[in-house]
């Protein structure tokens, strides 16, 4: 058997690996920022304005850039009409991506376009190891859906201007998205009117609990009803760090213009640990851009938003 002598004392070989291991693992940094992004970086997608105008043919609520700034994250514009390179480029520099609410077409418009190849590109990454969250919000939980089933499964319901509580489901317990939450907030989520809801279409529980391709690839953490339909209110993904609310969790702290928009301090707290989940999410992610002048150059602090004199459903605006 080998033997190694140190300084007056005899190491067998097993033990001799054992040292050599002990020593490596204390010469490692306590907190390895190899498996923590503390600087992450957000993508918002962008989308066309319904009456254009020059310099404004697309454009991001501010709510959603603050809504992610609140938590610790940069953000970065996705513009609309880009390159398939170019998106890629951007991809492989950010930390995730968020769909925002709006009124784009979930079929024919940029909007579309690039969520679909945002979400192609996060599903090979996840795939290959490379673990990469897409967060999308009414529209964007909507386009979720036909990127997942390949086609427009919605209905039509009576859900546009109203606050409702969350119907949680028997997979909310353990859910990633709601599991970091207070108890207490989990209590008033499902007892007050705390998600503020602006849509006229959603995923029925009935046409999710048909169509194989989201029911295997989402489980429904909270359904809500508009007194006919029961419909799908919050989802994530079985294996991908996919999420989707029907609600807006970013509405409650950063708009006032509409009377239905709950700002009490449960709803506030809502927005909260919403946004610190998400991005948390994105400090999971390594990506960066190749140099700081690009960084600098892609953010959204080149832009500045445009008051709107609460005219709309937004206070502050980001056109493009």
């Amino acid at each position: 058997m080998a033997i190694l002598k140190v300084v007056g004392m005899t190491f067998t070989c097993r033990e001799t690996i054992m040292l050599l291991f002990c020593i490596f693992i204390s010469c490692l940094p306590f907190c390895s920022s190899v498996t923590r992004n503390d600087r992450p970086i957000i993508g918002v997608l962008a989308q066309e304005v319904r009456s254009p105008k020059p310099n404004q043919n697309s454009y991001i609520a501010a709510s959603y850039v603050k809504f992610l700034e609140s938590a610790g994250s940069r953000v970065v514009p996705v513009m609309i009409n880009q390159t398939l390179e170019e998106y890629k480029t951007l991809f492989n520099s950010i930390n995730g991506i968020l769909y925002p609410g709006g009124a784009a077409s979930l079929t024919s418009s940029g909007y579309a376009r690039a969520a679909k190849i945002f979400y192609d590109l996060a599903i090979e990454a996840n795939d290959r190891g490379d673990f990469f969250p897409v967060w999308g919000t009414c529209l964007g939980f909507e386009q979720l859906t036909v990127l997942t089933c390949g086609e427009k499964v919605l209905v039509n319901t009576n859900t546009s201007g109203v606050a409702l509580h969350l119907e949680f489901t028997n997979e909310t317990a353990n859910s990633r998205l709601f599991r970091g939450f207070p108890p207490e907030l989990m209590k008033e989520l499902a007892s007050e009117p705390l998600t503020e809801n602006s849509h006229k279409w959603s995923l029925s529980m009935s046409t999710y609990n048909s169509n194989d391709e989201l029911k295997n690839f989402y489980k429904v953490l909270s359904t809500n009803t508009d007194g006919k339909i029961k419909f799908v209110s919050t989802f994530e993904a079985h294996d991908y760090p996919f999420y989707g609310t029907q609600w807006h969790p970013e509405k409650n702290a950063f708009e006032w213009t509409k009377p239905y928009i709950p700002h009490s301090p449960s709803a506030i707290k809502t927005t909260f640990y919403t946004a610190e989940f998400f991005v948390n999410e994105a400090r999971k992610n390594l990506h960066r851009f190749d140099s700081e002048e690009e960084e600098k150059g892609a953010l959204i602090y080149n832009h500045s938003p445009v008051y709107t004199g609460g005219r709309g459903s937004f206070e502050q605006i980001y056109y493009f």
